[in-house]
């Protein structure tokens, strides 16, 4: 390679570099001044707004985070939202898996009425069935409890679709192997299957994860009472009281975001892998 060609290519990977690091900056810009805001008195929140200061507290405090932890129970919120979390996870990872599996590897009647049903409720909006399934959870007295806010979340077409379509590249002669073996469909799925499909897997708990903790219009319908509140819900509760703390509102904020910059951070290897390895294209 001559001189001009390494240099030009120097060039060119300086200004890539550059390029992709502003447009990252810009996009994390809000989650910067989020967190700068929350450590900032009232009054100094929205000063030296067209200022790159805007993003340095001139008046460090901490006052923010102590009226969030006086105003709110902390933990019992805390309990409620991962209570919610789990069930869901537990549900959608296990038997949202199990459908996905059967519809990509069990030959049975019906199999293809069934995919393109689950196909054609991914286009559904969740607001399109929040009303029914509100009068069905008030019907059966599950208004204002854990089960009545996390139940009906436990599968969702998209994650069977996702498991549907990694299953689709596991090899049949790997569930031959095992019913030659006495594996029937249970067993074949625990042993064989699954210990393949962790990328999948890693994928749809994030997914998950991120939507039913940023979740708020759920959870404000079925939920009646302060005990049963979830983040979202104890968030919102800032905006509704007067007089309005900025300061609290970004304080609330940055705390919730905490634990989806965690998720993120330890699993974003296995979320882009699942995403590629599922075939699901934007």
């Amino acid at each position: 390679m001559s001189k001009s060609m390494r240099k030009n290519k120097t060039i060119t990977n300086i200004l890539f570099y550059v390029g992709n690091t502003l447009i990252g900056l810009i996009f994390v810009s809000p989650l910067l001044w989020m967190v700068a805001a929350s450590f900032k008195p009232e009054l100094e929140i929205f000063s030296n707004i067209n200022s790159i200061k805007t993003f340095i507290p001139q008046h460090f405090t901490v006052n923010n985070y102590l009226e969030v932890f006086n105003r709110l129970n902390i933990p019992q919120i805390l309990i409620n939202t991962f209570s919610y979390i789990a069930i869901v996870l537990f549900g959608d990872l296990l038997f949202g898996s199990m459908a996905g599996y059967a519809l990509a590897k069990l030959k049975f009647k019906g199999r293809g009425l069934l995919l393109t049903i689950v196909i054609a409720l991914m286009s559904m909006p969740i607001e399109a069935i929040l009303l029914p399934l509100y009068i069905e959870m008030a019907k059966i007295g599950w208004v204002n409890t854990l089960q009545g806010l996390a139940v009906p979340f436990m599968m969702n077409c998209f994650s069977i679709y996702m498991f549907y379509s990694y299953f689709l590249d596991i090899p049949d002669a790997l569930i031959e192997a095992a019913a030659i073996d006495g594996c029937g469909p249970i067993r074949t799925y625990f042993q064989a299957v699954l210990p393949l499909a962790k990328t999948v897997f890693a994928t749809v708990f994030i997914l998950d994860f991120v939507a039913r903790w940023n979740d708020f219009m759920w959870p404000f319908l079925i939920t009646t009472g302060a005990e049963k509140r979830t983040v979202q819900l104890a968030v919102q509760t800032f905006f509704g009281t007067q007089p309005i703390h900025y300061g609290a509102i970004m304080a609330a904020l940055t705390l919730a975001s905490i634990p989806m910059l965690i998720i993120y951070i330890f699993m974003q290897k296995y979320y882009v892998e699942g995403i590629a390895s599922s075939g699901i294209k934007g």
